[in-house]
Order: structure tokens, then C-alpha cells, then sequence
């Protein structure tokens, strides 16, 4: 019985045919699900780029209030002071005042003593309006750090989607699912003002 060479060539080119259809279809299958995560990073990216950009007016406003309450406590400070000063001089004057003009230096020592307790009590209540600006402005940076980390990892996962979709290698979008996923958990801490800060990446960027 003669054997044909030729079916052996042929049987064999059909392997290779369906080795490569295989592979197509893998290299397909891959593609698209860094497609689809790529979107979906862009998309998730897009919504905490737009609440880090109210945050970060907010935190511009909290900063003028902290500026301007500080420096209006600063006032009130110095007029306190200034009240005060004219309130002991005032009073060794009137040590040394005849007996017909001590009532009016009585008059006067009151309104003195008035006028310092008004400024203590409005600096002291500018004080606290500088610090609950301060405090805002810090609660608001905490949630700005959240959606820097955010925006640092998912960066950095798109990068290694990149480089999978260029190499093929499936072990390169497992990598890239680890800062995926630190960076949606940063994200979604930031869209839901949970407190987890990434500490280390924060000192890192700063």
C-alpha cells in the first residue's frame, strides 16, 4: 500500500490553521477585555475627576475664610490691646483727677472696659470661625489626596493594560487589576467621603 506525503502536509497545515484561529481568538477575547476595563477605568476616572474638581474649589474657599478670619482675629487682637492700654492709662489719670471730674472719667473707664470685652469676644469668636475653616479645609484635602491616589493608580493600570494589549501576556491585566482595584477603592472612598487615606502614596507625591 503507497503512502501519500501529501496527506500528512495536508493534515498538518490544518492543525497550524486551527493553532492560529485558536490564537486569533484568544488574542480577540484578550483585546476586548482590555477595551472594556479601559472604558470602564475612563469612565469611573471622568465621575472622581469631576468631584475632586468641586472639592478643590471648595478647598480654595476654605483657605480665602481661614486667611481672612486669621488675619481679621489679628485685628481684633491688636484693637483689644489698644482698648486696653487707653483703659490703664485712663485709669491712672483718674487717680490723680479731682473729685468733679472723676465721675467722667467713671463714664469713660466703662465704655473701656465695654470696648475690650467686645473685641475679646469677637476675636475670640473670629478664632473659632478660622479654625472651623482650617478644619474644612482639611477634611476637604483628605478627600483631594483620595482622588490623587485615584487618578496616580488607575494611570498606572491603564499603563499595564497598554503594554498587555501590546504583548499579549494575560499575566501583565492580572498585575494591572491590582491597581485597578486600589484605585477604585480610593475612588469610591473618595465619592462616599470614607475615611481611608493613602498615607504612603500621599508622602510619596508630596
Amino acid at each position: 500500500m503507497d503512502v501519500d506525503p501529501m496527506e500528512y502536509v495536508g493534515a498538518e497545515d490544518d492543525a497550524n490553521d486551527q493553532d492560529a484561529k485558536e490564537r486569533e481568538k484568544s488574542k480577540s477575547r484578550l483585546n476586548a477585555l482590555v477595551a472594556v476595563t479601559v472604558a470602564l477605568l475612563a469612565t469611573f476616572l471622568a465621575i472622581c475627576n469631576i468631584k475632586d474638581g468641586n472639592i478643590v474649589q471648595n478647598m480654595q474657599q476654605a483657605q480665602a475664610k481661614s486667611l481672612d478670619y486669621w488675619a481679621w482675629y489679628q485685628a481684633r487682637k491688636v484693637r483689644a490691646d489698644v482698648a486696653e492700654g487707653n483703659l490703664v492709662q485712663v485709669r491712672l489719670q483718674s487717680l490723680s483727677a479731682p473729685a468733679t471730674v472723676r465721675a467722667e472719667y467713671a463714664r469713660t473707664i466703662a465704655e473701656l472696659k465695654a470696648q475690650v470685652a467686645h473685641q475679646k469676644s469677637e476675636a475670640d469668636k473670629t478664632q473659632r470661625e478660622a479654625q472651623q475653616a482650617d478644619k474644612d479645609y482639611n477634611n476637604l484635602n483628605f478627600h483631594d489626596d483620595q482622588f490623587d491616589a485615584t487618578e496616580a493608580l488607575i494611570s498606572l493600570a491603564v499603563s499595564l493594560l497598554a503594554v498587555t494589549s501590546l504583548t499579549q501576556k494575560r499575566f501583565l491585566y492580572v498585575i494591572a487589576l491590582v491597581p485597578t482595584a486600589c484605585g477604585v477603592l480610593f475612588g469610591v472612598a473618595g465619592l462616599l467621603s470614607l475615611k481611608i487615606h493613602p498615607d504612603m502614596i500621599a508622602r510619596l507625591l508630596s
